[in-house]
C-alpha cells in the first residue's frame, strides 16, 4: 500500500460490530498470518498471533471473524508497538474491504486464551476481529458511533501546551491523529509542543491508553509523510524528524529551584 492509500484507509475506517455469518476465505487468511509474522519478526517484546475465528469471545460483535490477538511483555514500549503495527493491519484490511474491530476491554479473556497458546508472563492485551461486513452500517453500529462521537475532541483540545504555532504538516498530521480509534472515544493522549518539539504521553503507560498511543504514531507519521517529513517517536515519547538529533540536559534535583 502506497502512504496516500493509508491515509484514505483512515478516512474510511470505522469500528465495525456486525460481521457477516461466514469467515474470511482461507486465501485472505493466509495474508493475515503472513502480515503477522512479518511484524512478529519487528518486534521481538510484541507477540501478535492469528486466531482462524474468534467469534465467541465477545457478546459485543455479531457474525463471523478472525482476530489478531495481541500479546508481549508488560511494558509500556511494548503496548505502543501493539497500536502502531496493529494499525498498521487494521489499515490495510480497511483498504482490502474488510470489517475490523479493536477489542481491549470488552471480550471474554479464557475464551481467548483457550484458543491460543502464550506462556504465563506473557499479557494478553486484546485482539483485533477482522471480517466481512455489509456497505451500510447496521443499526447497532450507527447507535455505538453516534453515541461515541457525541463529543468528539478536536486535536486543539489534546494539547497541554503549544507555545508556538504547530506547523502545517504537523496540523495535518494531527487531524489524522483525530481520526484514530479511542475506547469510548476518550482521545486519552496528551500532547504538548514546546521549542518546535512535538511530544506525548498518557497518564497510565502500562494500560490499554499506551495502545492508543501507538495507533496515534502511526496516524501521525502517515500525515507528516504525505507533507514530506519523515522521523521517529522516541521512548520518552518525542517526534524527533529524521536528520534531526534532540540534545536535552536530564533533569536534576534542583530543576524548578530560583535562587
Amino acid at each position: 500500500m502506497t502512504n496516500q492509500e493509508y491515509i484514505e484507509a483512515i478516512e474510511k475506517r470505522t469500528s465495525r460490530r456486525s460481521f457477516r455469518t461466514k469467515l474470511p476465505d482461507e486465501e485472505t487468511r493466509d495474508v493475515l498470518r503472513e502480515l503477522v509474522e512479518i511484524l512478529n519478526k519487528k518486534c521481538d517484546a510484541l507477540e501478535m498471533i492469528f486466531v482462524d475465528d474468534c467469534s465467541n469471545v465477545s457478546r459485543t460483535l455479531s457474525g463471523k471473524f478472525c482476530g489478531i490477538a495481541l500479546c508481549g511483555d508488560d511494558g509500556e514500549q511494548t503496548r505502543i508497538q501493539c497500536g502502531y503495527w496493529g494499525e498498521s493491519i487494521v489499515l490495510q484490511c480497511v483498504h482490502h474491504g474488510l470489517g475490523t474491530c479493536w477489542i481491549t476491554g470488552t471480550y471474554d479473556e479464557n475464551k481467548l486464551l483457550s484458543l491460543i497458546n502464550i506462556p504465563k508472563k506473557t499479557r494478553l492485551y486484546g485482539f483485533i476481529a477482522i471480517g466481512y461486513v455489509k456497505d451500510k452500517l447496521s443499526l447497532k453500529e450507527k447507535t455505538l458511533y453516534n453515541m461515541a462521537h457525541k463529543q468528539n475532541k478536536p486535536y486543539q483540545k489534546m494539547f497541554e501546551t503549544c507555545d508556538a504555532k504547530l506547523p502545517e504538516e504537523y496540523a495535518y498530521a494531527m487531524k489524522l491523529v483525530e481520526m484514530a480509534p479511542s475506547d469510548a472515544n476518550r482521545r486519552a493522549i496528551h500532547f504538548r509542543y514546546e521549542e518546535g518539539v512535538l511530544s506525548a504521553y498518557v497518564d497510565e503507560p502500562y494500560s490499554d491508553k499506551s495502545i492508543e498511543f501507538g495507533i496515534a504514531q502511526l496516524h501521525f507519521n502517515l500525515g507528516v509523510k504525505s507533507k514530506g517529513i519523515t522521523g521517529k517517536w522516541n521512548v520518552r515519547g518525542e517526534f524527533i524528524p529524521d536528520g534531526e538529533k534532540l540534545i536535552k540536559f536530564p533533569k536534576t534535583e534542583n530543576d524548578g529551584e530560583q535562587e
